[in-house]
């Protein structure tokens, strides 16, 4: 084995310039293999934890539309209490549309809204959400009583807000932000929301107490029966009117397309893999081609035709070999670059380099068949005198 190896890489050794520009293609080919299959992996990744630290047990209950007169319904007040009597509900917690508008002062113009949306929320909401502060504090009893809001992260960003303390123009009056949210993946129309305390939306901006969303966090086991029973519950007489959602299913149906391109991706670095083993049996033939006098010696020392072809075969997969690790090298940090920059934690499947490794040897062993037959073939005598 140790003379197979030796005498295959001859050829590599007195040639090194080719040998890097043929492996160039197989590497090429390689790192983007492994570098679509390990930023797609890291993608999903991403998603999954997401999906493992907010879970996918929350479900959204909204009013629907009367099937008897089209208009819209609504929740009855208290709806999230109510809620809580369900088998499996462990939590509960609701918001509630207020007319209205957010500006950073009055001097702004009641059209320029910035997409905010002043809603009234319980003290449960942030617990239910699993969602954290940024800064500041969340809605209790004390503070929920009086004209204090706190801000989606969206909504701070388009205001301007980084602090707690400061005020926004609200129904008429100013409220004080006590507090600004963290992201929040699963309920994204509060990350656009500015949240006031119940009792003081009805006090201040003449909240009626209906919730326009109820949102509930059940025992994963029982998502299923509280999704079928919320509707009765909130809704006895006409629990049609009632539409309940799982925010999470946002999360899932991404974690499953994460990789819904890696295929057309894989086929492009399968093309370029193709193109790099072309480039190896062109390397290869050309060295049959310029190593005539060689094959020609070797044969009229007692080589046989066999120890020729196993001299160009391996001299093909170690060509193939080289490129197929510098590929593996590049793709791996193409992935953990991409990963880093991204904030996505990095994943490279050791089945992805495995895989990619193996195709170089494929490619090499059938790049190299063709041009290890037509050394086999030369006659010693003929060689020799073409050299």
């Amino acid at each position: 084995m140790v003379d197979v190896l030796r005498t295959g890489s001859v050829g590599l050794r007195t040639r090194p310039v080719r040998v890097v520009l043929s492996a160039l293609g197989i590497a090429i080919g390689i790192a983007t293999m492994i570098a679509v299959v390990g930023i797609s992996a890291s993608s999903k990744a991403d998603v999954l934890r997401q999906l493992d630290k907010l879970g996918t047990n929350l479900l959204v209950a909204t009013p629907g539309e009367s099937m008897f007169t089209g208009k819209k319904t609504e929740l009855p007040e208290g709806a999230e209490k109510m809620v809580l009597r369900v088998g499996g509900v462990e939590r509960s917690g609701a918001i509630g549309s207020i007319d209205g508008s957010v500006r950073r002062s009055d001097k702004i113009s009641e059209d320029e809204t910035g997409g905010i949306a002043p809603q009234a929320a319980t003290e449960g909401l942030l617990g239910t959400l699993r969602g954290k502060m940024k800064t500041g504090a969340w809605l209790n009893k004390a503070n929920g009583r009086y004209p204090s809001v706190v801000l989606g992260s969206v909504s701070a960003q388009r205001l301007g807000i980084t602090a707690p303390g400061q005020q926004v123009f609200l129904g008429g009056r100013y409220f004080t932000v006590i507090g600004i949210l963290d992201d929040l993946p699963l309920a994204p129309e509060i990350e656009r929301s500015a949240l006031v305390g119940w009792d003081a939306a009805k006090k201040y901006l003449g909240f009626d107490g209906h919730p326009t969303s109820v949102y509930e966090r059940s025992a994963d086991s029982a998502v299923g029966s509280v999704r079928d029973l919320l509707p009765r519950t909130l809704n006895a007489e006409n629990p049609q009117d009632v539409k309940v959602t799982d925010p999470s299913q946002a999360l899932q149906a991404k974690a499953a397309a994460a990789g819904a391109f890696t295929d057309l991706l894989l086929g492009l670095g399968a093309v370029a893999l193709l193109v790099g083993g072309v480039g190896v049996a062109n390397t290869m033939i050309i060295s049959v081609l310029e190593r005539r006098h060689e094959i020609g010696l070797r044969r009229s020392l007692g080589a046989t035709r066999g120890h020729v072809r196993i001299q160009f075969v391996t001299e093909s997969l170690l060509l193939s070999g080289l490129g197929g690790v510098a590929g593996a090298v590049l793709g791996s940090l193409a992935t953990v670059a991409y990963a880093t920059g991204t904030g996505l934690p990095p994943v490279v499947p050791p089945w992805a380099i495995a895989g990619g490794f193996g195709a170089t040897l494929v490619i090499g062993t059938i790049a190299g068949l063709y041009p290890a037959v037509r050394a086999a073939r030369l006659s010693p005598t003929i060689a020799l005198q073409t050299a």
